[in-house]
């Protein structure tokens, strides 16, 4: 786990400096280690440069050291983040006679990359962003994990006379430090999707100039900066289901799974909330690490938010050395602000990883497992059980469900006060407006405002260029990872790609390495997921909402009464904590017309927001106010503006 960095252009002291200035903005990410690294200059003076930051997590010694060369060919490597398969791909090129003088993953990537070119990236297992320099052909090779666990942002010149072509790094604020952009401007695309989403979605960045590389997507260019391949090697196909598996090949490879995920030559613990996700990835842990596990849970004084009671006793059951790490308000309200420092985009979402992340590093581990994944995987969010009910009412026709449309959103604005209601529920017309559509269903349910409300949000030079929330590209891709599938099956992949992959993975990475923490994800792997995809959807997802084979398969040997309980997310009082400690802050911020307007707001609606918030007016969540003071906030933080 660490942080790259590149720029292909001139090689010259300015192109040097700039990567200088993104090397140290990414010194979080790597606090163990440094490296450069610049290829033999063509004709014109152009080449690639490297930059690593270093996180160890495996092989400690300088052996290990990035950026790699490997000696035999001379080619270059970058990573950022794990090869869980590294083991079985060294053993399959030492059987041909090769040697390393690693024992880590990154040495073993970089033969098996310099031996199979861009081909080799489909047989790589874990989470990784990377870039592989041919010294031979004079070609970079970037590439992103299936799931998009670790992020890849590019920027490239678009003028034609500049010193440089392509930028890299493995954070916007990377990109920004490097001061290449000159003077950087916000996306109305991604503000809009900000707005919709409470993030922006990939390939959309929150500034103009930068994009995403998609998961799965493996990108060559050539010495000039010139794109020569851009391709999706892993997709969640739905072909994949005609060789159908059972429970017991599902339980060996969720065992795996979590076997892999237990590599470290570092301390390690799991993070363990008590519910069925974090429960079985502990429990799995410790049957196949041989010892006790660590765990931990943070705690807090609200004891409606206090999880502490439960997971100690799954803790006892299964028999970890548990630790509980306190939370206060206190603790809470006097780091925001670097919480707030390290969120790599605006997200409303992220602080509690961020907190978790830096309790975890004060105990003294570098690497922790958590249980993200689950619910996306096996359908424990509330979309699996309304989405589909919605969805049937399609056949119905279409005055029927306007007039009950109608009939809802007359019953909800007399409630709603001051402001209509921003709930689920509120948003029923919409839904059933497009019921249909089950993406564009999806995402309305999703939706932190209403369409009518997100308008009035949005300045008027704001062109939203979205489909249902969703950049074309993303959509896109949606819409054949879908093809084929069953209606559970469709809204697990929605989960797995939206509400995952472009919310909790991007706001995860970005705080726990601020932390100069490695979080691993087991339940988000491409090799179980294509298992899971192979399960019959009545033995996957049924009784929807229950998880029911993950409890199968991942508590056994603990009682089932244990998880006899009420669903509960891993959540942080926020709501009560905007309200006091936070409330004069955000305040000043959310009457700020200047710094709204800058952040292509709209000032009078942002206004009427937070003081229908501040009033108690219902239906209006705390994770509404939250994601247009963060955008507002990153915004004055990095000098970007519309």
């Amino acid at each position: 786990m660490c942080g790259i960095a590149g720029i292909l252009g001139q090689l010259g002291n300015d192109n040097r400096s700039a990567l200088k200035r993104m090397n140290a903005a990414l010194k979080h990410r790597g606090p163990d280690g440094e490296g450069y690294w610049e290829c033999a200059a063509d004709d014109r003076g152009w080449g690639i440069m490297l930059a690593h930051r270093r996180l160890a997590i495996l092989d400690l010694t300088s052996a290990a050291a990035q950026p790699m060369v490997d000696p035999m060919s001379g080619h270059v490597l970058v990573l950022n983040g794990e090869i869980y398969n590294y083991l079985q791909l060294r053993a399959s090129l030492s059987a041909k006679g090769h040697s390393f003088c690693s024992s880590g993953d990154t040495a073993v990537m970089l033969r098996a990359l310099g031996e199979a070119g861009a081909a080799g990236v489909g047989m790589l297992r874990g989470m990784f962003a990377f870039a592989f320099w041919n010294v031979k052909d004079r070609t970079l090779l970037i590439a992103r994990d299936p799931l998009g666990i670790k992020p890849l942002y590019i920027a490239c010149n678009t003028d034609p006379a500049g010193a440089w072509k392509l930028a890299f790094a493995s954070e916007v604020r990377a990109l920004l430090a490097s001061g290449l952009l000159g003077k950087p401007r916000l996306n109305p695309c991604a503000i809009a999707s900000v707005v919709w989403n409470g993030f922006a979605v990939a390939p959309e960045t929150i500034v103009d100039q930068i994009e995403a590389v998609l998961p799965g997507e493996l990108r060559v260019y050539d010495s000039c900066g010139r794109e020569q391949v851009r391709r999706q090697y892993w997709a969640m196909r739905a072909d994949a289901l005609r060789e159908r598996i059972d429970e017991s090949e599902l339980s060996s490879t969720l065992e795996e799974c979590v076997r892999l995920h237990l590599a470290s030559d570092v301390p390690l613990g799991v993070f363990l909330s008590g519910g069925i996700d974090s429960s079985a990835i502990a429990n799995l842990a410790q049957k196949t690490s041989g010892g006790a596990v660590n765990t931990f849970t943070l705690t807090f004084e609200e004891q409606k938010y206090n999880e502490a009671p439960m997971a100690q006793k799954v803790a006892d059951a299964i028999g970890t050395h548990h630790r509980e790490l306190l939370l206060t308000e206190g603790h809470f309200t006097s780091g925001l602000e670097l919480a707030l420092e390290s969120l790599d985009q605006p997200t409303f979402d992220g602080l509690n990883s961020y907190y978790m992340s830096h309790a975890v590093r004060e105990a003294g581990l570098k690497v922790a497992l958590v249980g993200t994944g689950g619910d996306e995987l096996f359908g424990g969010y509330r979309t699996f059980r309304d989405l589909p009910a919605v969805h049937k009412l399609r056949r119905l026709p279409g005055p029927l469900c306007s007039a009950a449309g109608r009939t809802v959103s007359w019953a909800l604005h007399r409630s709603g006060g001051q402001m209509p209601p921003q709930t689920r529920w509120a948003k029923l017309p919409e839904m059933l407006n497009r019921r249909a559509d089950l993406l564009a269903l999806y995402q309305m349910a999703y939706a932190l405002f209403l369409p009518d409300f997100q308008r009035q949000l949005l300045d008027r030079s704001v062109n939203e260029h979205l489909s249902d929330g969703l950049p074309q590209a993303m959509r896109a891709r949606l819409g054949e990872e879908i093809r084929g599938r069953s209606v559970l099956a469709a809204i697990s992949v929605f989960e797995q790609r939206i509400f995952l992959g472009e919310r909790l993975l991007p706001d995860t990475d970005a705080a726990s390495m601020s932390a100069s923490i490695e979080v691993r994800l087991p339940l988000v792997d491409q090799v179980l997921a294509s298992s899971v995809d192979r399960l019959a959807i009545a033995e996957r997802f049924d009784p929807v909402g229950k998880k029911s084979m993950l409890r199968r398969t991942g508590l056994q040997g603990l009682d089932p009464l244990l998880f006899d309980r009420p669903k509960a997310g891993f959540v942080l009082p926020y709501d009560r904590w905007l309200r006091s400690g936070l409330g004069k802050a955000i305040d000043e911020t959310m009457r700020d017309a200047n710094a709204i307007r800058q952040a292509g707001l709209n000032p009078q609606a942002t206004g009427r927001l937070w003081t229908a918030f501040r009033d108690g007016a219902p239906g209006l969540y705390w994770s509404r106010v939250w994601a247009l003071y963060v955008l507002i906030w990153w915004c004055q933080r990095h000098g970007v503006a519309l």
